[in-house]
């Protein structure tokens, strides 16, 4: 195989972790910043560990780019520690508001001034499930995309993804750099850092970008140039538990009870002080009875 230096840009996007319950904001059109856990996104990180092994066997580089405020920080500083060479935030005010069309704007935009032979990140959202930015802004750029995917290999400027398809299926797909690979979670174990490794990091400089290095103009960012509106937020409606029923012939108070404990009925429990042998049988008798034995004779 010939080593050829390639360059590898990796998206790193910010996720909330799903498990604390949520509030909406007033106007019911957002989630409320208060007491969320905010994460690296799981998928993206497995995306990283791909970019830095294919690096490794290809003597290539690995760029993270993440595009938010300033607590995105400490997700550069630990791409940096687990083996990136180069990380840069992106952000300004005039980026809040926007929708996928002005967020793939503004990833394309990254893409044609870094021109990265790979644009890595995750497949789907810990959170908020598919994300359509990183393929509309490939769209815009005129370059291949692959979702769902599990492994590449590069030989040659000619790539190889293995990724996943519907009932765990698996499909090989031949594309060309550029390109961009949305990796799926858990295809890999992202590496851990050493100590040492994460004390560097916290020392490394890291690149801020505003409008002034992208050149794009403020009308086509953020809430000003959004395309789609918008929606309000809602909890799903939970699902209907079964409710069985009672029996139209019991008392008042026995009927409440069914209620209460869902139509499950108590296990009646019996002590049998008996012989080893009458033991046996008695408990083969009860394990036919709860159809265990499936009617068969001792």
């Amino acid at each position: 195989m010939t080593n050829t230096s390639i360059h590898i840009v990796v998206l790193l996007r910010e996720a909330c972790d799903p498990r604390p319950p949520v509030r909406l904001t007033a106007d019911g059109f957002g989630v409320r910043e208060r007491g969320l856990r905010h994460i690296a996104n799981p998928a993206d990180l497995c995306a990283l560990e791909q970019a830095l092994q294919l690096a490794e066997t290809q003597d290539g580089t690995v760029t993270v780019v993440t595009i938010g405020p300033e607590r995105l920080d400490d997700q550069l500083r630990l791409a940096l520690s687990m083996g990136a060479q180069r990380a840069i935030r992106v952000w300004n005010s005039a980026f809040a508001g926007g929708d996928a069309v002005t967020d793939a704007r503004l990833l394309a935009r990254l893409i044609e001034i870094l021109k990265p032979d790979f644009m890595a990140t995750g497949h789907r959202l810990v959170d908020r499930g598919a994300d359509p930015v990183p393929a509309l802004a490939s769209a815009r750029r005129g370059i291949p995309y692959v979702t769902a995917a599990l492994n590449v290999d590069c030989r040659d400027r000619s790539v190889k993804v293995l990724r996943k398809c519907d009932r765990g299926a698996r499909q090989l797909v031949d594309t060309n750099t550029p390109c961009t690979l949305l990796f799926e979670n858990a295809c890999c174990e992202p590496r851990y850092p050493s100590q040492e490794a994460l004390m560097t990091a916290l020392e490394t400089p890291l690149e801020t970008w505003g409008l002034a290095e992208l050149g794009l103009p403020v009308s086509e960012l953020g809430g000003f140039g959004a395309v789609l509106g918008k929606g309000r937020c809602s909890f799903p409606r939970t699902n209907p538990q079964r409710v069985v029923t009672p029996d139209a012939s019991l008392p008042a108070f026995e009927r409440i009870l069914a209620l209460l404990s869902g139509g499950i009925k108590p296990r009646e429990g019996k002590l049998h002080e008996v012989s080893a042998e009458q033991t046996v049988e008695k408990l083969f008798e009860i394990f036919q009875a709860e159809g265990l034995f499936g009617g068969s004779e001792a």
